[in-house]
């Protein structure tokens, strides 16, 4: 195993050399000049010049890659053109918000998705079956900016049960010590506030959880379809072991493998991809950091947020393929 995971990270070195390659590439691609962003339309040439040699965009292209691999490589990540800061410090309280939504969103996606996949695949054509897998086709088919704003206007506009966006209340920001909002209101024993972070967190959790849920419970079905087929189950079904037995006990830890994958998948997606999500509640993450560092080209905050987010990716999918061990002691690594 340790052999394993050792390999995985070593191959894990060219992958993100590559990435950050391309990602230097393609942002120096992007039309328009860091420099005259930062400092206006209204800047005169002497200005835009100096500025360009300050952040040391007057050097050849290779001489700033390996300035900022050189960096890199000691654990620095640059400074944001836009706000002097370092980025290691800045990406922090963004990739926070963002981890946060994406957990509770694939925690609401894998507990309703696996059970109603289970639930379809045990009761394979029945009414509960069809309206299951029409309601997954709807939610991989639904555009989340669009739920989003329903959900705004229903819960928030019409009913008023729940904020329409943001982490917190405003009036009574949350003390931030990780930047994990539900665990820093337990952690300063702010129960109040903890009632009010997760009041905000439920639709944009909702909305961003739809497409996972859906997948996973067509993924679930299909997987435990082709279990519940095996010899050994209906074994156990002829001893007259209890269906929830059955299901939980047999047939799930044996279909779990593919549906895992597909969790892995959807949560990486879901820390670099719910951009849209955060624009529309409001909610600072690493995706509309990034996406406000390319409206400025502020260089290194989208190098290093992209890296941030395909390392974080990598990772969950190590983690991924040792669970397969843990779960199916019959899978080895060479």
């Amino acid at each position: 195993m340790l052999h394993y995971i050792g390999k995985r990270l070593l191959q894990l070195i060219p992958v993100l050399l590559g990435m950050t390659f391309l990602v230097f590439m393609i942002i120096r691609a992007i039309p328009g000049d860091p420099a005259q962003v930062i400092l206006g339309q209204l800047a005169s040439k002497e200005a835009i010049e100096s500025l360009r040699a300050s952040l040391g965009l007057d050097n050849p292209w290779y001489v700033q890659y390996f300035d900022y691999l050189f960096g890199l490589l000691q654990g620095d990540l640059g400074e944001s053109m836009r706000t002097v800061q370092p980025v290691a410090t800045e990406i922090w309280p963004y990739l926070a918000a963002t981890f946060e939504l994406a957990f509770f969103a694939i925690l609401i996606a894998v507990v309703i998705g696996v059970n109603a996949g289970i639930i379809s695949a045990w009761f394979q054509n029945s009414w509960f079956d069809y309206l299951a897998m029409v309601i997954a086709l709807i939610g991989v088919s639904m555009p989340i900016f669009w739920l989003g704003l329903m959900e705004q206007w229903v819960f928030s506009v019409e009913l008023q049960w729940l904020p329409p966006g943001g982490r917190d209340d405003a009036r009574d920001p949350v003390s931030a010590v990780t930047n994990l909002y539900v665990i820093d209101t337990i952690m300063n024993g702010r129960f109040d506030q903890l009632g009010d972070v997760l009041k905000h967190l439920i639709l944009p959790s909702i909305a961003l959880a739809t497409i996972p849920m859906a997948i996973i419970a067509r993924m679930t079905r299909s997987s435990m379809l082709e279990v519940m087929r095996a010899d050994y189950v209906r074994t156990a079904r002829a001893k007259g072991q209890k269906m929830f037995w059955v299901v939980y006990k047999h047939s799930l830890k044996n279909a779990i493998i593919p549906v895992l994958t597909v969790v892995g998948l959807q949560m990486g997606l879901l820390l670099g991809g719910a951009i849209l999500t955060e624009t529309i509640f409001g909610w600072p993450g690493i995706g509309r950091y990034i996406y406000d560092a390319i409206q400025y080209r502020d260089y290194p905050v989208i190098q290093s947020g992209i890296l941030v987010v395909a390392f974080i990716f990598v990772m969950i999918n190590l983690l991924v393929d040792i669970l397969y061990g843990l779960i199916d002691p019959r899978i080895k690594y060479d």
